[in-house]
């Protein structure tokens, strides 16, 4: 089976300039940022996304997003961090191997502006809601 691109990343088989690994994950700064430090964590093992991805592989995931984030806080001195994880082509996901978003946000970088919202009809939320109760228990 053909090696996944961030694969390929992990292996220094391409050039990367990686800011985190352990024997689960690695973090890397994003070729095409969308502010200077993006960077992206990804487990080491190609699991496709969300949907196949251990828990405990996503729970130890976030705990790297999270040290990423205090860093990128002081050394960039990012007024926020967005953390975006897309799953699926209809979610936006590109590179099928698991991935997380990290990114620097500063005051007026009006990045992600202007979101489409969409309406709930009468009583839909209180249906919806049950579906999703429902179908976690």
């Amino acid at each position: 089976m053909e090696k996944t691109l961030y694969e390929k990343l992990i292996d220094r088989d391409l050039p990367v300039w990686p800011v985190y690994e352990d024997d689960t994950a690695f973090a890397f700064l994003d070729i095409e940022p969308t502010n200077k430090g993006h960077a992206l964590v990804i487990p080491k093992k190609p699991y496709r996304n969300i949907f196949d991805i251990p828990h405990d592989v996503l729970g130890h995931l976030m705990g790297v997003a999270q040290k990423i984030s205090h860093a990128m806080r002081e050394t960039l001195e990012a007024d926020g961090i967005t953390i975006v994880m897309n799953n699926e082509s209809a979610g936006g996901q590109k590179v099928f191997h698991t991935h997380i978003h990290i990114i620097p946000r500063f005051e007026g970088d009006e990045i992600f502006q202007d979101p489409k919202h969409t309406e709930y009809k009468d009583g839909e939320k209180d249906a919806l809601a049950e579906k999703l109760r429902d179908a976690i228990s």
